[in-house]
């Protein structure tokens, strides 16, 4: 540096434009939770009932959702949710719930330790699920096409509970395995990727879940619960599965919501997002 020349401040030195620009910059830094909702409405603008976003639009929204923590919405371990329930039928599940339009839903599924979301199916939709903390048994099948609906069993079996009109149908095992946070998304799709599932915590777990579009019964998107039976306990008369496959397939019959389940819809009060 030249003698007499003093060395200015960064601030003064890259300019007043500079500084001014990055304070606007970090003015208009979203939060997380923020960024979910603004990508959701992005991705399911021009979708609908059975209709799936493109993959640019997926790999975007399972981005944002990569990146999210239960501390960007709001939830911990340690909040009252997660406690264990000392109780012989379905421990208590709460689901905070963040935002529901035509379009898409999202909300956040609180479970203790052994708490179970039984088996269910997602009519027309596509559904992103982001473990935030936890461990949980994840179960997931979708129909098999081409395969005739055959009579159930006696509904008066260890199974029970199920509709002694429905038929059973052959569905095909996708996911069946433990998965530990963090983990990236599952993502499931109308017909294929797992499009019913149970969900059984291991640990206390939240679940951050993205439903587009959500359930809705009047327009037919109503949760139906069902029974799983062997493969052999139905008669399989026609269909040639190799042996080493067979433990992949199952009969599933629609059944009640089963009795005991309850799931406590709470206000969300984590970090707020402008709509």
């Amino acid at each position: 540096m030249p003698m007499g020349v003093e060395k200015l401040p960064a601030g003064e030195r890259r300019g007043k434009g500079y500084m001014e620009s990055r304070r606007r910059r970090k003015k208009k830094r979203l939060l997380p939770v923020q960024v979910l909702y603004n990508t959701c409405q992005q991705v399911f603008a021009d979708c609908g009932p059975g209709v799936v976003p493109s993959p640019d639009k997926i790999q975007r929204l399972k981005f944002v959702l990569d990146g999210i923590s239960g501390a960007d919405v709001g939830v911990n371990p340690k909040m009252p949710f997660f406690r264990e329930q000392k109780t012989e039928g379905f421990p208590t599940i709460t689901y905070l719930h963040i935002h529901e339009c035509d379009s898409f839903s999202i909300g956040i599924f609180c479970l203790p330790p052994s708490a179970v979301i039984p088996l269910h199916n997602h009519p027309e939709m596509t559904v992103f699920s982001k473990l935030l903390f936890g461990t949980m048994h994840i179960k997931s099948l979708d129909w098999v096409n081409g395969v005739p609906s055959k009579k159930a069993p006696d509904n008066n079996s260890s199974n029970g509970n199920g509709d002694p009109y429905a038929e059973a149908r052959l569905a095909k095992v996708k996911v069946d395995s433990d998965f530990t946070a963090p983990c990236d998304t599952s993502i499931l799709y109308p017909t294929e990727g797992g499009n019913m599932h149970c969900f059984t915590a291991v640990t206390p777990c939240a679940v951050l879940d993205v439903l587009g579009p959500p359930y809705n019964d009047p327009e037919g998107r109503h949760c139906a619960y069902y029974i799983e039976h062997p493969l052999d306990r139905i008669s399989a008369d026609g269909l040639s599965i190799p042996e080493e496959e067979k433990e992949s397939y199952e009969w599933l019959q629609e059944r009640e919501k089963p009795e005991g389940l309850a799931v406590y819809k709470v206000s969300y009060s984590g970090p707020l997002i402008a709509k």
